[in-house]
């Protein structure tokens, strides 16, 4: 990894040399011609991101360029800018390589031997930064187009213009692939695929992403109820994330903060509280959350939650202990085939006293029934 320093600082991870490196031997045959072309993606990919990054300087930021194995990131520290600000940062990057692409030209037409060695480095430059430049522009995430797409959106439509755009561009990220495929174009193909998936998944995850979510005050407070969690300092922290719940009302932060309440809340031994949390946020909830949801429901005696969720987390936390809550919530139902289901996988996970354990009064309810008594029968045997 190579790191320069400065007002904008650079970082040049190893992979994307090897990526570089790969393209050009693909493209050219030789090392010479493979180094040209690595010569040629990192000119081009620092002036792209330095496009974006005097533009966020420009704009009183403080941005740093990363490069990376598909290409290159720039990020940038300061205030939350309006949209149109945004918009410029995000167009610049593809302006500044539309115009390496005109140097290109010009050169070439003012007279340099398109077949002379420079003359060919000029034709690559030609084309790599007019292919890119297009390419880069499709309204798809990560792209830039797609950034661009997204910043329109938002201030259209507030924080549902970002849910908005990943529609659109998964639907024209998968055209795309499908088109390139048919081609028999697969590596173009399987990378609008990835693309469409991202966008996919990013819509998924931000189904609660609401206004709130901008507010840099908002996540500065959740970043400071986090570092107290990881000092230790529990009540400090539970008293945080409980004031951020209030004042954002709703969004992923809200949901954030209302997780690590039900928590902390969890350990004060405030279990109906953590489920009462939970409850209204189920169909959100990470997996992490679900299984204590799970937990808080069992010991509430929500027993239909407990049945509903319980597969979903034996899939996260595989274990006994969730096997048998499972088995005990379809029992206190009166469901002896999934009881003994659940039962059976407990014991395949290592349920060791499991005749102590059926002749508990959990089971009652399904103790007559012929799923249960061959089940205990057969254990019985067993034992």
């Amino acid at each position: 990894m190579i790191q320069i320093k400065g007002k904008i600082p650079i970082t040049i991870h190893f992979f994307f040399w090897i990526t570089a490196a790969l393209i050009g031997f693909l493209n050219s045959g030789t090392w010479m011609g493979t180094l040209i072309w690595m010569f040629v993606i990192l000119v081009s990919v620092l002036v792209h991101e330095m496009g974006h990054a005097l533009t966020a300087v420009f704009f009183g930021l403080k941005p740093r360029i990363e490069l990376v194995a598909l290409g290159g990131l720039t990020y940038h520290e300061g205030e939350r800018l309006p949209f149109w600000k945004q918009f410029f940062i995000v167009l610049n990057g593809p302006i500044f390589g539309f115009m390496l692409f005109v140097i290109a030209w010009i050169l070439l037409t003012m007279g340099v031997p398109a077949e002379s060695f420079w003359g060919g480095v000029l034709k690559l430059f030609y084309w790599v930064n007019l292919v890119w430049t297009i390419l880069n522009l499709i309204p798809v995430m990560p792209l830039d187009g797609g950034q661009l797409l997204r910043i329109a959106f938002e201030s259209f439509f507030g924080a549902k213009g970002f849910r908005y755009s990943l529609i659109v561009g998964m639907v024209i990220a998968g055209l795309i692939s499908l088109a390139f495929f048919l081609y028999q174009q697969y590596l173009i193909g399987a990378l609008f695929f990835l693309f469409a998936f991202q966008s996919w998944d990013m819509f998924r995850r931000l189904k609660s992403f609401s206004n709130e979510d901008r507010s840099i005050h908002l996540k500065e407070a959740l970043a400071a109820a986090e570092r107290n969690l990881q000092e230790g300092e529990k009540d400090k922290a539970l008293f945080a994330f409980d004031r951020i719940r209030h004042e954002a009302k709703q969004g992923m932060i809200y949901m954030m903060a209302t997780q690590y309440v039900a928590f902390l809340k969890y350990d004060l031994g405030k279990v109906k509280e953590a489920y009462e949390l939970l409850l209204p946020l189920r169909s959100e909830l990470p997996p992490e959350a679900l299984c204590l949801l799970h937990k808080v429901a069992f010991e509430v005696g929500d027993y239909p939650l407990v049945e509903q969720i319980g597969a979903d987390c034996f899939q996260v936390l595989q274990g006994k202990e969730i096997a048998l809550r499972n088995a005990e919530a379809c029992a206190a139902l009166g469901k002896a085939k999934p009881a003994v289901g659940w039962l059976e996988t407990a014991f395949q996970e290592g349920l060791d006293n499991i005749v102590t354990i059926i002749q508990g009064k959990e089971f009652d309810p399904i103790r007559d029934s012929t799923y249960f008594q061959q089940f205990a029968k057969h254990h019985n045997n067993d034992k």
